[in-house]
């Protein structure tokens, strides 16, 4: 199964870690990538921590756990960010849920859209893939 149907179909939890200059890392939760290609994952991130990570180093580790019962279950991503854009319509168009509507407080929150490289993929337990 192709990496971009695997998070189109499989429904759970993600967190996207990233590190500053220094190595402090931060991790947060974030929602399954969008795929430009089977090589291109995608998130749309707002003008914080994580995104300030990104502009001092471009790496970054996704981990994805399915919504499995008594399972580890998921992937995890090793990413290289490549560009990121601030189109609001691509981002908009991006957006998983098309019914997701801007709380108040954060509707004048620049947002950017973040391309990351898949250096590499692991399954959530193990070193196999």
């Amino acid at each position: 199964m192709k990496l971009s149907e695997y998070f189109e179909n499989t429904l759970g939890r993600g967190v996207l870690a990233t590190a500053d200059a220094k190595g402090i890392v931060d991790a947060a939760v974030y929602s399954r990538p969008h795929f430009v290609d089977e090589e291109t994952a995608v998130w749309i991130m707002t003008d914080r921590l994580t995104h300030a990570n990104l502009q001092s180093n471009p790496h970054a580790a996704y981990i994805f756990a399915e919504a499995a019962e008594n399972a580890f279950i998921g992937k995890r991503l090793y990413l290289t960010k490549i560009r990121e854009e601030t189109d609001p319509a691509k981002i908009n168009q991006m957006r998983w849920r098309k019914t997701y509507t801007i709380p108040e407080e954060q509707k004048n929150e620049k947002r950017f859209l973040v391309h990351f490289h898949i250096d590499k993929v692991l399954p959530l337990v193990g070193d196999k893939g």
